[in-house]
């Protein structure tokens, strides 16, 4: 039988859900659409429909890529005086505490349902009832929490936690103290009845209904910032992708204004004349350059202006050849020898794929009363607000690292890919790409393979490889920390890709989150 497609995202019954739309004939966009639906069930601490993300669309038949941004905005209104709703709580990793800002104050204006509505009448095929009903059986029978989502439960606890109808949904049955645990079932019946409401009457019942008016009415009299009007008047921006090229693939990512893509195409221009591949994987010379290419990156958006959000100026700096060169030279001149965030990438047979990240950033701790869903905090998340809280543009877009990407490689693959992960975003899908490209490695083993990250003077090293490699970076004067184990501080970049030629679908989902893979 010929296959329908390939899937992979951050778990199983968000795969699940994907595939039996594909089985069911509908195409990839319908599919990352039930994904999407699921995911906001099963993968509740990464994203939710009071959330926002991307989708990068290729349509079959030779249309253009598209950039779908649904992204968060920042409410039309400035957030002042002493009674906002906006407090800190401590996020416990084990090894590192973070801290997060959640309350009324930390919701901006969520895009996710505005977002997939806007897909489905450009894209899809099959109708919304139909495409939402994998979710809503799993909201309304219940999952079993795996042990991912239960460790995120840990680390957030406090969010979900929050208030009377978080712990309604998210609390232990075993000890209402705690969020639950490794294989206790949970179930949202709220949510089931929302997104069955939703995609009966559409979005309007979110973005100007009953939904809207009851977390305007909430965040008017709780100390928050959202009106009515920022719902009314959210859009749906379809952007052209930034589009380069790279060792024989031509690659679509998320432009202007969102970071993630600039980054790694700047990224990707630093390492074209290097050969890397040469080198051979986790040798002395590819790890050097990965790790003098992010130490460059991250010193070039502090150059560039993009560090303080993205406008077309800081975007042109950023590309222009003048400044590439500049850098370039000083990789060439070295020795050589996000968070609450998930990602869906699907190719259906027709060659449709689709590259979709989403974000609920940690969860405002606020639950719409009677929908099941957790609001964002996005205006609380330190690194997509660098100028200050509260600080930035009113009734603007929200910069992100999220980056879903296209590959279009001449030998005729077709790859869709992306990542969760915060700032690791960037770095962790730039490292898959090298993998796939420079080293030409199958799709698992690129995903698999261990990563490095480096960022404020400090090497994040993740285990796997050579003692004699790492010995050679660890003399750089800089910070480091070891790894013992894949963990998913180095995002997780889920990879669907389809051979044309051979009509071949491969696929991977990243095990430092929970990663699932499924052929149809």
């Amino acid at each position: 039988m010929t296959a329908k497609g390939v899937i992979a995202a951050g778990h199983a019954q968000t795969v699940d859900a994907a595939g039996r739309i594909l089985e069911e004939g509908g195409n990839a966009f319908d599919a990352v659409l039930a994904a999407t639906f699921a995911a906001c069930v099963v993968e509740p601490v990464l994203s939710s429909l009071g959330g926002g993300g991307f989708l990068m669309a290729g349509p079959s038949g030779g249309d253009a890529p598209v950039l779908y941004d649904f992204f968060a905005q920042t409410p039309k209104r400035q957030a002042v005086g002493e009674d906002l709703d906006f407090h800190p709580i401590t996020a416990n990793f084990g090894s590192v505490t973070q801290e997060f800002h959640i309350g009324l104050a930390s919701i901006a204006t969520p895009g996710t349902v505005k977002g997939l509505f806007q897909v489905h009448r450009d894209l899809c095929t099959l109708p919304m009832a139909r495409i939402v009903e994998p979710a809503l059986a799993l909201a309304r029978k219940g999952f079993t929490v795996n042990r991912l989502q239960a460790y995120l439960f840990g680390v957030v606890g406090p969010i979900y936690l929050h208030s009377t109808a978080s712990r309604a949904i998210f609390a232990s049955s075993a000890n209402a103290g705690t969020t639950m645990a490794e294989g206790e079932t949970m179930t949202n019946p709220d949510f089931a009845d929302t997104l069955e409401a939703i995609a009966r009457e559409g979005e309007n019942l979110f973005y100007q209904g009953e939904i809207a008016a009851t977390i305007a009415r909430d965040c008017a009299v709780g100390g928050g910032v959202l009106g009515r009007d920022d719902f009314e008047s959210y859009r749906v921006h379809k952007r052209s992708p930034l589009v380069l090229d790279y060792q024989g693939a031509r690659l679509f990512t998320n432009p202007a204004p969102s970071t993630g893509g600039l980054l790694i195409a700047f990224a990707l221009e630093l390492l074209k004349d290097l050969n890397i591949g040469s080198s051979g994987f986790g040798s002395i010379a590819h790890l050097e350059a990965l790790v003098a290419v992010m130490d460059l990156t991250n010193r070039a958006r502090v150059e560039s202006g993009l560090r303080d959000g993205v406008g077309t100026e800081a975007a042109g700096t950023l590309l222009n050849p003048d400044f590439l060169a500049a850098y370039k030279r000083q990789v060439l001149d070295r020795p050589r020898a996000e968070r609450g965030t998930t990602h869906i990438s699907i190719i259906d047979a027709a060659g449709n794929a689709a590259a979709l990240t989403l974000s609920n950033g940690e969860g405002a701790g606020y639950i719409a009363p009677g929908t099941g869903i957790m609001l964002n905090n996005m205006l609380g998340e330190e690194d997509i607000n660098p100028t200050g809280f509260h600080q930035g543009e009113a009734d603007t877009r929200l910069s992100s690292m999220m980056a879903p990407t296209l590959a279009f490689e001449g030998d005729g693959r077709l790859t869709a890919f992306g990542s969760g992960g915060s700032n690791r975003i960037r770095t962790a899908i730039l490292q898959v790409l090298v993998n796939l490209l420079d080293f030409a490695m199958p799709v698992g083993d690129a995903v698999e393979a261990p990563r490095l990250h480096s960022e404020g003077g400090l090497l994040n090293i993740e285990n796997g490889f050579s003692e004699s490699a790492i010995a050679r970076l660890i003399k750089r004067p800089t910070e480091h920390k070891r790894w013992l184990e894949r963990n998913l501080f180095f995002g997780g970049v889920h990879v669907a890709r389809y051979d044309r030629i051979t009509d071949v679908f491969t696929g991977a989902g990243d095990p430092r989150r929970g990663g699932a893979t499924r052929i149809v």
